[in-house]
C-alpha cells in the first residue's frame, strides 16, 4: 500500500510537469533600413489558455477554430510587443498567420512587418516583451535579430520584460554568453533530459548490484563523473553535428527515442539491464539526446559570423545546467541513502519514472497532434 501511494504521489508530480512544462515563444527579426519583418512562434496551447481558441470546447483545436481566432491572437501578442528605433516606436502590423510544428507541440506563427520613423536606419532597438507575463512567470521568449548578415539574440522574461539591442556589429562576448543562458534555461526545462540524468545517478550512492552496501562518498563521485562524462561526451558530438547540419534525424524518432531511454534508464534501476554499464548506457543514449539539444538551436538560429563560438556558448551552458543538478542531487542523495525515503525514491520513484516515460514514448511514437483535420 505504501508503494502504491508513492507511485501515485510521484506521478501526480511528474505528470504534469510535462503537461505544464514552461513556455517558450520564438521571435525572430529582420532588420533592412527602417524596415522590420518579423515572425512570432507562439505555441497554441498557451494561446488557448490565454485568450481560448477552442470553440467547441471539445479539447481539440482544428484549422477552423484557429482561423476564426486570427484577430485576437494577433491582437493579444502585438500589444504585448513594442520595437522602438532612435526615432520613436516602429508600430507593428499583422501580415498573416500560419501553423507551424515544434518539438513540443503545434505553434501559431504570427508574421508581421513595422517601419520606424526617422529618415535613416536606427542604430539601435529597444524591445519590450510582457507576453504571458500575468499568466506564467516561467515563460520566456527567445529574440534573433538579422541586421546587416549578423545575428544576434537575447532572452525575454517577467525579470527582463526590456532590452537595447545594438544593430552595430554585435559584441562576441555578450553573444556567447546568451548561447550560455539559452542552454541553461533548456536542461532545466527539458524534463525528459533531467529524468534521463536523475535515473542514472540515483544508485551512485550504493555499490551497483549490492544495495545494502554503502561505499565512500568519494567512490560516489567517481561513480557520477563517469556517468556525467559519458553523457557529456556523446552529447556533445551530436550536438555539433546536427547542428551543423552534418548529420540530420527526424525529430520524431529522435524524441520517441529520448523517451524510450529514460525509460530503460529508470526500469535499470528495478532491473539488471545494464549489468553496471552505467556509464556505456550513458553515452550510447547521449548521442541521442544530443540531437535533442540540437532541435532548440535550430528553432534559435545560429549566427553564422560566429557559428562555432555560438554552439560552444550553448553546449557550455547544457553542462553548467546539468552539474547543478547533479550537485543538488548528491550531497541529498548521499545524506538519505541510509533511510526509508531514499530506498523508495531508488525502486518506487523510478517505476513511476519509466511509467511516465512510457506514456511520452506512446504519445511520441503515435504522433498525437494538438490540432485535428
Amino acid at each position: 500500500m505504501k508503494h502504491c501511494l508513492v507511485i501515485l504521489l510521484l506521478c501526480a508530480w511528474l505528470v504534469p510537469a510535462q503537461a505544464h512544462k514552461p513556455s517558450d515563444s520564438y521571435l525572430s527579426l529582420t532588420v533592412h533600413g527602417q524596415q522590420i519583418e518579423g515572425q512570432w512562434d507562439i505555441a497554441l496551447r498557451d494561446l488557448d489558455f490565454a485568450i481560448g481558441l477552442d470553440g467547441n470546447g471539445d479539447g481539440a483545436l482544428t484549422w477552423d477554430e484557429i482561423r476564426a481566432r486570427h484577430a485576437a491572437i494577433a491582437a493579444y501578442a502585438l500589444q504585448r510587443l513594442q520595437v522602438a528605433g532612435d526615432e520613436g516606436v516602429c508600430p507593428l502590423k499583422a501580415v498573416e498567420q500560419l501553423i507551424d510544428s515544434h518539438t513540443d507541440g503545434a505553434y501559431n506563427v504570427l508574421r508581421f512587418a513595422a517601419t520606424c520613423p526617422g529618415n535613416a536606419a536606427p542604430a539601435n532597438l529597444s524591445i519590450g516583451y510582457t507576453l504571458f507575463a500575468d499568466l506564467d512567470p516561467q515563460h520566456k521568449g527567445l529574440l534573433k535579430i538579422d541586421s546587416g548578415g549578423a545575428t544576434q539574440t537575447a532572452i525575454f522574461d517577467p525579470d527582463s520584460p526590456r532590452q537595447t539591442i545594438s544593430l552595430a556589429a554585435p559584441d562576441r562576448l555578450a553573444q556567447f554568453g546568451a548561447y550560455v543562458k539559452h542552454g541553461i534555461w533548456h536542461i532545466w526545462i527539458g524534463y525528459d533530459h533531467i529524468l534521463f540524468l536523475l535515473s542514472l545517478l540515483l544508485p551512485a550512492v550504493l555499490l551497483p548490484g549490492l544495495r545494502e552496501q554503502r561505499q565512500g562518498l568519494r567512490g560516489a563521485f567517481v561513480d557520477v563523473l563517469k556517468v556525467v562524462t559519458a553523457f557529456t561526451l556523446a552529447h556533445s558530438i551530436t550536438l555539433t553535428l546536427a547542428s551543423l547540419s552534418l548529420v540530420s534525424l527526424p525529430s520524431r524518432w529522435v524524441e520517441s527515442a529520448i523517451a524510450a531511454s529514460v525509460v530503460l534508464a529508470a526500469l535499470n534501476n528495478l532491473l539488471p539491464l545494464f549489468r553496471g554499464k552505467r556509464p556505456v548506457a550513458a553515452f550510447a543514449f547521449g548521442l541521442i539526446h544530443g540531437f535533442g539539444f540540437a532541435s532548440v538551436l535550430r528553432d534559435l538560429g545560429l549566427p553564422q559570423g560566429s557559428l562555432l563560438a555560438s554552439l560552444f556558448g550553448f553546449n557550455v551552458g547544457v553542462e553548467i545546467g546539468q552539474l547543478a543538478i547533479v550537485a543538488a542531487f548528491l550531497p541529498l542523495a548521499w545524506l538519505l541513502r541510509k533511510t526509508w525515503f531514499y530506498r523508495q525514491v531508488l525502486t518506487v520513484g523510478s517505476l513511476a519514472i519509466a511509467l511516465v516515460a512510457a506514456v511520452w514514448l506512446v504519445e511520441r511514437v503515435a504522433d498525437i497532434k494538438l490540432i485535428s483535420a
